[in-house]
């Protein structure tokens, strides 16, 4: 039976290959479609996909220094700050895949023992504690949520298409 940091890793790598399906779908898109207004979680597809991000940055970033047994960063604020960091899908595409490779490497190093460890999460109120397991679930099903209320919106024929999973398919750990 495989154990959950394999599962976890992936995930993590499931995820990485969503994220570039649904990034190169968007590539698709017009300026215009790709700005147009909404009715989704935000207001856009740009807003919704720079959120994804923006969340991602900010969370991995507490895993990291988890991992490496750093203190919370003072200036986790400064994730979400520009709110839409990236005005083209081309640059968020390029920057998920970027961020996409950094949450596969922190689901690469955990151990069966590490899952219960504690992240340092900076809130406005202080600082929150979660377990690591409990906040990779957490980052996984709120990105697929929000990819899934996303995809009505997206050109159908890009979707559908079979994509090569070559550089996204995790090693059997043993």
């Amino acid at each position: 039976m495989a154990s959950l940091t394999h599962h976890l890793l992936t995930m993590a790598y499931n995820n990485a290959w969503a994220n570039h399906r649904l990034l190169k779908a968007c590539c698709d898109l017009s300026q215009a479609d790709f700005v147009a207004t909404r009715t989704s979680f935000f207001p856009s597809i740009k807003a919704t996909l720079n959120h994804l991000l923006t969340v991602d940055w900010y969370y991995i970033d507490a895993l990291e220094r988890t991992i490496n047994r750093q203190p919370p960063n003072p200036n986790a604020k400064a994730f979400f700050d520009p709110e839409e960091p990236f005005d083209s899908c081309a640059d968020l595409h390029r920057e998920q895949h970027q961020t996409d490779r950094r949450l596969i490497a922190v689901c690469r190093a955990l151990t069966d023992g590490s899952l219960e460890q504690l992240v340092s999460i900076p809130r406005s109120h202080g600082i929150k504690s979660e377990q690591i397991s409990r906040l990779l679930a957490h980052l996984f099903h709120i990105k697929f949520t929000i990819v899934v209320r996303l995809t009505p919106c997206l050109p159908e024929q890009r979707l559908n298409r079979p994509s090569s999973m070559s550089s996204f398919v995790p090693t059997r750990q043993n």
